[in-house]
């Protein structure tokens, strides 16, 4: 079998005829699913895997739309068997891996795995340079509907035919998959990422912090960085335009759960709902709290990133420590997040008909004067008043985050 797909893939590659493109009509949303990295970095295995599976279907998240299982780094042996295969590692996963590929679509669920457009992976392990072909052929002998694809070890390597290398590669293998193109934002992949890939890095790696950067260090001169929450969500600008169905901007993986306080929490999710990024999370669903089980199974809030408009929300002011999310969605409603990024708690006094908020990207107006909105709470689940009465009033806890949907009456 091994040494078939290596034959194929070398005529595939060698015999190409067919204008490859990325697959269509995937991600029309953002994807939503679980990664092992953040959690877990290489020590993942078969039984970590098959547990997520089944606690996506005890906690619910499939009914809320989540459906990606993706295993990150370190599923694989340190070299590549005679025929140049990649091996998954038999300690970690002594059935192979499509036997744990069918697992999870045994549960309804989708399967992703991930490498690299270098000559080894971020952790060591062998990345797809020179194997793209033969590579993507053997995903799809597992089974798979997702590929996470980073940018460690590239050299000289131009990243917009790297991926788009890759992305051939899955389109002639035959099985629809979506392809996440992980490099960091170093060469604006959202410039040239829709025609790749179905969703791009902008930034680099998260860091479990509000707000922080923490320096990680490879050795002298070389270094680079992680952010918190904060930061990587403020650190690209104008680029919201580039985002939409089956394209979109990725802010990396979610924290909750992990290490931020509950209003911590609250505010990355909500903030990337308003942001329209992908809910990829990353906490050990083993341990999941009945809190953060109930903000990351928030119907209402993942509505708003879920929305088929497709658009990216904006900060539209920052005043008072209070930062103005605002989110154009579908049938002229919108979604409005408050954020408190100070010490300190605030209290809100925002009046709608005194802001009319232009979104210059996408031509939309919020204008109450012209128009009577409903406003409803989304972590309360109540409907508040109309923009026509007096201005909304609330008391927001340290980075925390009030968050509203506006609907037309």
């Amino acid at each position: 079998m091994k040494k078939y797909i290596f034959m194929l893939a070398v005529a595939l590659s060698i015999t190409l005829n067919v204008a490859a493109q990325k697959f269509e009509n995937l991600a029309l949303t953002p994807p939503m699913g679980w990664n092992s990295w953040n959690t877990f970095a290489c020590d993942i295995s078969e039984k970590t895997v098959k547990d997520m599976a089944d606690l996506f279907i005890e906690l619910g998240l499939d009914k809320v739309g989540f459906e990606y299982i993706v295993i990150d780094d370190g599923w694989m042996l340190k070299e590549r068997d005679k025929q140049g295969n990649l091996v998954p590692d038999p300690k970690k996963f002594p059935n192979g891996m499509k036997a744990v590929a069918d697992y999870v679509h045994s549960k309804g669920l989708k399967f992703g795995i991930y490498n690299c457009c270098g000559s080894q992976t971020c952790g060591g392990y062998p990345g797809g340079r020179g194997h793209e072909y033969q590579d993507a052929l053997l995903y799809a002998s597992y089974g798979i509907d997702y590929l996470k694809y980073d940018w460690c070890n590239t050299g000289k390597m131009y990243a917009p035919e790297a991926y788009k290398t890759m992305r051939d590669a899955l389109y002639t293998a035959g099985r629809p998959v979506v392809f996440s193109i992980c490099e960091w934002g170093d060469n604006q992949p959202w410039e040239w990422g829709a025609e790749i890939g179905h969703l791009w890095r902008t930034t680099g790696d998260i860091y479990c912090c509000y707000d922080c950067e923490y320096v990680v260090k490879k050795g002298e001169p070389d270094q680079w960085s992680a952010w918190g929450v904060w930061p990587i969500l403020r650190m690209r600008k104008d680029i919201r335009k580039y985002a939409g169905p089956g394209h979109w901007n990725d802010p990396d993986m979610l924290e909750i759960g992990k290490c931020l306080s509950a209003a911590e929490d609250r505010s990355h999710f909500a903030l990337w709902c308003l942001s329209a990024a992908p809910l990829i999370l990353g906490n050990d669903l083993r341990t999941c709290t009945e809190e953060t089980k109930k903000l990351i199974t928030n119907k209402e809030l993942i509505e708003v990133d879920q929305d088929k408009l497709g658009i990216q929300g904006f900060e539209y002011q920052f005043k008072d420590s209070i930062s103005i999310w605002v989110k154009p969605l579908e049938n002229d409603s919108w979604a409005v997040g408050f954020v408190n990024t100070s010490k300190d708690e605030k209290v809100l006094n925002f009046d709608f008909k005194a802001n009319v908020i232009v979104d210059k990207d996408f031509n939309k107006t919020l204008d109450a004067n012209k128009t009577e909105y409903v406003i409803r709470d989304l972590f309360e689940h109540k409907d508040l008043k109309t923009t026509t009465k007096k201005p909304v009033t609330a008391k927001i806890a340290s980075h925390d985050i009030f968050m509203v949907r506006l609907t037309k009456k």
